[in-house]
């Protein structure tokens, strides 16, 4: 999996700060004791410390080099406080209310990275993706190169019967349900940048759709091909092709047949599609049949990094998230 040793290797030369709301959780704690020795991140983990020891000693791990913090108690929960209630006061937020949501790790764990005492957060093992990304929404930010908010999965293609070989950007499978044609330029932007921060070479974006240069009509392919234009006048120097069908955006062959000025060439890196429906649906035939391994989703479109964790997650997911989310950080200026 040489563009996930990329990530690890990168992750570890300048490892980041890394909070996990979700601290008494054992795959969690498992985790930061992995990321921990790999070298990648400093991890901090929220929760009742008494109760994260206590399982730590269950699991027969040492959380030496780990922060622990009980939010509940924390001597930064009043400046916390405030600062939540000042950034949502117009939304309807009371001083009171703040002071009681600030007790909630996730949100404790979004200021944290709001305010820079962490670099990234990590979530999703027991809180809801939808709470995840609201708190990371209303706390952390948007980008200013994003209008919203949006998800991707890093396939890894790595078998030796995989014609199509190493990472490859499938965007959105994970949280916008069926994006207009505005939004759905937006993902493709978002999912290019994540390209080109993870892969570390260039992106080159195919928007799928069931036509190919126009060999249908209808609706949905119209929505693909608006998206398409608005991407091409905001990024003009972006390799991309679209309306396309799957089979002509990674086969260089039926490329050559299907589409007249490819700009991937049958070679995409990123694979951005029309709906949820169509991209949950493809990154699970991709990892169930294809057997690819599937990191995700991560979050992208935010100001810093807040990843989401399925809450059927194991370790090696969490590692895997926690090594994205440091290199995601990387990017930013400090």
């Amino acid at each position: 999996m040489k563009a996930l040793n990329n990530i690890f290797k990168r992750a570890s030369e300048a490892p980041r700060q890394i909070v996990l709301a979700e601290g008494e959780d054992p795959r969690i704690i498992t985790a930061a004791q992995e990321a921990t020795c790999k070298g990648i991140a400093s991890i901090i983990l929220l929760g009742d410390v008494a109760k994260i020891n206590a399982k730590a000693a269950e699991l027969n791990i040492t959380l030496a080099s780990v922060t622990l913090i009980d939010p509940s108690d924390s001597p930064k929960a009043s400046r916390y406080a405030k600062e939540l209630f000042a950034l949502r006061q117009a939304k309807g937020m009371t001083e009171g209310k703040a002071a009681e949501l600030i007790k909630d790790p996730l949100y404790y764990a979004q200021m944290m990275v709001h305010l820079g005492d962490a670099d990234g957060s990590v979530n999703g093992a027991v809180y809801t993706t939808g709470d995840v990304v609201r708190s990371a929404i209303q706390i952390i930010g948007m980008d200013k190169s994003a209008s919203m908010v949006s998800s991707f999965f890093l396939m890894m293609l790595c078998q030796p019967f995989h014609d199509l070989k190493g990472g490859v950007i499938f965007s959105d499978c994970g949280l916008v349900i069926d994006p207009d044609s505005e939004q759905l330029a937006q993902i493709a932007l978002s999912a290019a940048r994540s390209a080109k921060t993870l892969l570390n070479e260039d992106p080159r974006v195919a928007m799928l759709s069931f036509s190919t240069s126009g060999s249908a009509k209808h609706a949905s392919v119209d929505k693909v091909v608006s998206a398409t234009q608005q991407v091409k006048a905001i990024m003009p120097e972006l390799a991309i092709d679209g309306d396309v069908q799957l089979d002509a955006a990674i086969v260089a062959a039926i490329s050559d047949n299907k589409v007249e000025n490819s700009a991937t060439h049958g070679r995409a890196n990123v694979l951005v599609f029309p709906n949820l429906e169509a991209g949950n649906i493809g990154y699970k035939l991709a990892e169930r049949i294809g057997k690819a391994d599937a990191i995700g989703p991560i979050l992208q479109g935010l100001r810093k990094p807040a990843n989401d964790l399925s809450r059927g997650c194991d370790i090696k997911d969490i590692v895997n998230v926690i090594a994205i989310t440091v290199v995601q950080s990387q990017t930013l200026v400090k």
